[in-house]
């Protein structure tokens, strides 16, 4: 057991947090106030290879491993949880498709995905089907070589924007087994999109319903097998788990060291904030807190990385606590910051609108633990 990063990871970790430094910080709080999706600021990223981490390096990716990333979105998310994200979100559809599609999937799409030529978004949720996912209505029947695709999916990062739609969809009976993985490329007739959604958090990132109206695609689109989508999007949700929890690690570390920059440089009754002893242990309690969660979310990423037969477990596992303790230590952060924590030149409290979220999408953390008190009594 080695909970050192070797020297390759140390120097990835670096890259992504002076990019996040030099390139997401500075910018976080205007994208934030103004609703601004940074496209152009992901293509540098996209440069560093952040937009390729998992796919082979013979279609522009990076080939590492999801701990790999994980270093990376946590880095990323210092300085935009937003921005970094949607980045997880785009990484995860496009080793989704290294994963399970074919060599036509790979050439045809991968080359686009890796350079960020191309955007994507992951489409599961639907209005009707959110914590049930295998309850899905969107439908695709086959027409000779297409399939056209009727229904709606919700609440989809990227919406509008995306150029390609990772879509679980229902070609078969009720339940897991009649869901497949389709991709719907943006301009495709009879795919459209509803209003951009106000959100409390990740508002520099589009939002919106992903409807399908006839929506007639090729059948060489289909990701797998028919009937596999269910097992694909779960498989997808694994990593994308490992991402998010990443993502919450960075903004908590951020909010962190924005609150021991303050506590020393605020004083209230003829001393600094730092020098009072409950001051010193709450930001103690958000430390070891915090590296108890890097801990779980770096272990999951292993796990994942090395087909352990319990990786499933352990993402969820470090999702759940991850998700709960980063939203707390951001929370406290704001608190330690009395006032000046509710006020956006501060930063804190953009953090605690992001990271709330997280809590919620890729499973909620009620899910979470469903999945992992059913691994518990199933042994």
């Amino acid at each position: 057991m080695d909970f050192l990063l070797n020297a390759e990871q140390l120097s990835i970790q670096q890259l992504a947090r002076q990019f996040a430094d030099e390139h997401l910080w500075p910018f976080a709080k205007e994208w934030d106030e103004q609703e601004l999706f940074p496209v152009q600021t992901m293509r540098k990223a996209a440069q560093l290879g952040f937009s390729g981490l998992f796919a082979k390096e013979s279609y522009g990716g990076c080939d590492l491993t999801r701990f790999d990333g994980a270093l990376i979105f946590e880095a990323l998310s210092t300085g935009c949880v937003a921005t970094a994200a949607y980045l997880s979100i785009h990484n995860m559809v496009v080793g989704m498709i290294q994963k399970f599609g074919n060599a036509d999937q790979h050439r045809l799409w991968l080359p686009k995905l890796t350079d960020l030529s191309w955007l994507a978004s992951y489409c599961l949720t639907e209005p009707g089907s959110g914590s049930d996912a295998a309850s899905l209505m969107t439908k695709a029947v086959r027409d000779g070589d297409f399939y056209v695709l009727n229904g709606t999916k919700a609440f989809i990062s990227g919406a509008s924007v995306s150029d390609l739609y990772i879509c679980m969809v229902r070609t078969g009976g009720d339940g897991a087994k009649g869901i497949s993985a389709i991709i719907v490329e943006k301009n495709t007739p009879g795919l459209s999109f509803g209003k951009l959604e106000e959100k409390m958090g990740w508002r520099s990132q589009p939002t919106a319903m992903v409807m399908f109206d006839n929506c007639r695609v090729p059948i060489t689109n289909c990701l797998g097998a028919e009937g596999e989508g269910f097992k694909i999007a779960m498989s997808g949700l694994d990593g994308g788990r490992i991402n998010i929890a990443a993502c919450s690690l960075g903004g908590a570390t951020r909010c962190l060291e924005l609150a021991l920059t303050y506590v020393k440089e605020r004083h209230q009754f003829g001393k600094a904030l730092a020098d009072m002893q409950s001051v010193q242990f709450k930001l103690a309690d958000m430390a070891a807190e915090l590296e108890a969660a890097r801990l779980m979310v770096y272990r999951a990423g292993h796990s994942l990385a090395t087909n352990q037969p319990d990786a499933t477990q352990h993402c969820a596992m470090a999702k759940r606590f991850a998700t709960d303790v980063c939203f707390k230590v951001v929370n406290e952060a704001l608190q330690l910051h009395g006032g000046y924590g509710y006020i956006k030149d501060y930063h804190v409290e953009r953090f605690v609108r992001d990271l709330r979220v997280h809590q919620i999408l890729e499973g909620t953390n009620e899910i979470m633990k469903l999945i992992i008190s059913r691994n518990l009594l199933a042994e």
